[in-house]
């Protein structure tokens, strides 16, 4: 059970369709989709997750050594054919669902299935997938795919999106342009949908600055406090050190960061992580102690270095949905030093949990404040704490979460699910 969330009053059944879903993720929005659907169960739904295996082993998975335990009331629909490459292409070329309509059709329109939640779906067929299926329909924007055909809106590869050149960026991505987004066929789909969520008010914007018409509720990502809890000590080290942790590519900012740290200030910097970026990367840090790489962590492998930073750095110099790296820091008691841009001025309050700069130059001046201040990191630990307890506890965002779907259910007449989330009565 979470603590501090009401019980529906009688359970539902949700169905979630997301392209990848654990194990079969490379992380980010799949480990979030399991963590919603931990959630609900934990509040006594049901909740069926439809996911495509095929996609996870076209862009280079691999299957598995072992599966991934799953609580009772918590079931995964794998989707596979003989031919992943071939099946995913189809389905991101034409926008049907194709190869996996006749595995998406009945689960989508069973009859004891009370709300579908579609999350990045980019890859199950959409935009047809969208119009299946009767039950309450809302869709969870993870990503800008809904605005963006390469969903990040990182134009031609270099830069933070600042006006749409679509057909160029796609290539740039090396991507093959979906020519059906040139129809109407994505607009008509999104009309079955009845509540759009997005991870943040910034997310939420930058969609209606790029066209996207219908409102948005905003619901942030969250995370449980018991995924840390049990985890052991922290790294011990000579000297303080600032923590990085992400993909390596060019998109997070982090070849302006490296030079900072050429100059021996007293502190070091550990990346942990992979990505196409490695290798240069490491070579900008040649031959520099003070500088190291550890690799792609699990979480729980992961949490101590959190919690031992004197600071974890978020220079992203794109545009996130959501700044998951920041709400795992403050959970961990780190303080978090972020780039002004996207969701994490939001996410710190405007500075008040943590320490935001425009420049690499404010950056720098950040890093050795909080090296040579203890008391001023342990400040910002408070801070970053108190926010996280009062925002992104699973306690806090689930009740937001079910009232943007009993809502929903209340304005398109699906009386069963907004009597089965009805407030309590005192």
């Amino acid at each position: 059970m979470i603590s501090g969330a009401p019980l529906p009053r009688q359970p539902l059944h949700f169905l979630f369709a997301t392209t990848f879903f654990p194990p079969y993720s490379f992380g980010g929005d799949g480990i979030a989709v399991d963590r919603w659907a931990r959630a609900l169960v934990r509040l006594g739904h049901r909740v069926t997750v439809i996911h495509n295996v095929d996609a996870y082993l076209a862009l280079g998975g691999r299957d598995p050594a072992s599966s991934v335990a799953l609580p009772e009331g918590l079931v995964t629909v794998p989707l596979r054919t003989r031919f992943p490459k071939l099946s995913v292409l189809a389905v991101q070329q034409t926008g049907s669902s194709g190869p996996y309509r006749d595995q998406l059709l009945p689960r989508l329109t069973a009859p004891d299935v009370d709300v579908i939640q579609f999350h990045n779906v980019s890859l199950l067929g959409a935009p047809a997938v969208l119009r299946m299926g009767s039950a309450l329909k809302l869709h969870m924007a993870h990503d800008h795919w809904l605005v963006c055909e390469s969903h990040v809106l990182w134009r031609h590869g270099v830069e933070a999106c600042p006006a749409r050149e679509c057909l160029r960026c796609v290539l740039h991505h090396h991507r093959p342009p979906q020519i059906w987004r040139r129809t109407r066929a994505l607009p008509r789909a999104l009309e079955r949908i009845q509540a759009f969520i997005a991870l943040s008010q910034f997310s939420g914007d930058k969609h209606r600055e790029l066209g996207f018409e219908a409102d948005m509720e905003v619901v942030s990502n969250f995370l449980p406090r018991r995924e840390v809890a049990a985890d052991g000590p922290a790294p011990s080290r000579d000297r303080p050190y600032f923590l990085i942790a992400g993909r390596l590519e060019r998109i997070k900012g982090l070849d302006r960061v490296i030079p900072l740290f050429l100059d021996d200030f007293g502190s070091d910097l550990v990346l942990a992580g992979e990505g196409s970026e490695r290798g240069a990367l490491e070579a900008l840090a040649q031959g520099r102690p003070q500088i190291q790489f550890v690799g792609r962590l699990s979480e729980s492998e992961l949490a101590p270095w959190f919690r031992g930073a004197r600071g974890v750095i978020v220079p992203s110099v794109g545009f996130e949905t959501f700044g998951m790296t920041i709400i795992e820091a403050m959970l961990a008691g780190a303080p978090v030093i972020a780039r002004r841009l996207g969701p994490a001025p939001e996410i710190l309050e405007s500075g008040g949990a943590g320490l935001l700069f425009d420049t690499e130059t404010e950056l720098r001046a950040h890093l050795v404040a909080l090296t040579r201040t203890p008391e001023l990191a342990a400040e910002f630990r408070r801070k970053g704490t108190e926010r996280f307890d009062r925002q992104y506890t699973e306690a806090a965002v689930i009740p937001r979460y079910l009232e943007i779907v009993r809502r929903a259910a209340l304005r398109f007449g699906h009386s069963r699910v907004a009597d089965a989330l009805a407030p309590h009565s005192s």
